[in-house]
């Protein structure tokens, strides 16, 4: 996803197992663990899968704007359970849904919209339900499950990948029914994902620091935490501890822009986490002029991996499914090659 100058405020909260909190949201079971006890958990994740898949996916935009055709949507061969295998294949062990992007439509039948799978009719008849599929195939392999959620932002007009129909306002990136009250909408949405789905490792908040709800940051932060405390929360291109628990880095959209938050240095000390949009093309969606001859080299990935797992810091993996609703059969053999890779110990240098 084009996100260049607006990805500073992205975010990131990896939750961990507490109990059955959809039942008892204040009784968790354990004390929460401390930081430095959640950043060593997160640190032996090491690799993981960012999926990108939603609307966008089937306009061939990086930024859908929510006025999009919701009968586009329309995955016929849909399985998650393939993403799983092709995850576990290349050895990750944790991987990220985007489950609500710019375009505001939630990948769970959400009570707080029409903007859900109710207006998916392709798929299910609008009964569907994603996010399930999805933690339900990758818990069943032992991957650690991880769901992004796209705060307010600016994603239509100039710099974007869409413009706005004539006439019509700008969403900002949230349903209609959330216009106005963009803070509320956004605590009922999380609290449908942190209490309707079991426990929740990972949970992305992109665009943190937007201009719509950045300043009640903090008051979202608490509401997280206090749904699921065991939750380690990471801002991306965030490098303080005092805002996230994680620090983290994007490659290689902020290389040119912002070098320091592209990469960690050689001596980093602290926990963090590098997401990357180049195993195909540099865009995170899946766009029909794909080709095989796009992919990265299975050596350039395992580089990327050591070098990151060198430095205290994960690495994920974009690998979008295409609009069938699969990864497709190029991408699920390379991560097969970068798994066998692994299983050698080969440590190929970065170019």
């Amino acid at each position: 996803m084009n996100r260049i100058a607006a990805y500073a405020a992205a975010t990131v909260v990896i939750c961990f197992p507490t109990g059955l909190f959809a039942q008892q949201p204040d009784k968790l079971g354990p004390e929460p663990n401390t930081q430095a006890q959640l950043q060593e958990e997160f640190l032996s994740w090491k690799f993981g899968m960012f999926i990108h898949f939603n609307l966008g996916t089937f306009v061939g935009r990086e930024w859908a704007n929510g006025y999009e055709d919701p009968d586009l949507f329309n995955p016929g061969k849909l399985d998650c359970g393939q993403w799983a295998d092709a995850a576990t294949a290349a050895g990750m062990k944790y991987a990220v849904l985007t489950a609500k992007h710019t375009e505001g439509y939630a990948l769970w039948p959400s009570k707080y919209t029409t903007h859900n799978m109710s207006a998916f009719k392709n798929y299910k008849g609008g009964k569907g339900d994603i996010v399930r599929e999805f933690v339900n195939a990758f818990r069943k392999r032992g991957v650690k499950v991880g769901l992004y959620y796209c705060f307010p932002g600016d994603y239509s007009g100039s710099g974007a990948t869409s413009t706005l129909p004539a006439g019509k306002p700008d969403l900002h990136g949230v349903p209609p029914e959330g216009q106005g009250d963009y803070v509320g909408f956004v605590n009922k949405q999380l609290a449908e994902l942190l209490t309707g789905y079991g426990p929740i490792d990972l949970l992305w908040i992109d665009q943190h620091d937007n201009p719509y709800t950045g300043m009640k940051w903090q008051e979202i932060k608490a509401h997280i935490k206090k749904l699921q405390p065991n939750c380690i929360l990471l801002a991306n291109s965030n490098l303080d501890f005092k805002v996230a628990d994680i620090h983290s880095y994007e490659y290689p959209w902020l290389k040119e822009h912002d070098p320091d938050r592209t990469k960690p240095k050689e001596d980093n000390k602290a926990a963090a986490e590098l997401n990357d949009c180049i195993l195909m093309t540099g865009n995170w969606f899946w766009h029909s002029d794909q080709k095989e001859s796009y992919l990265q080299k299975a050596e350039d990935v395992v580089a990327m991996l050591h070098l990151c797992n060198a430095r205290r810091t994960n690495y994920l993996l974009d690998v979008p499914p295409d609009n069938t609703g699969l990864i497709p059969a190029y991408s699920v053999m390379r991560l097969k090659e970068i798994g066998v890779m692994q299983e050698s110990k080969v440590t190929p240098k970065l170019k």
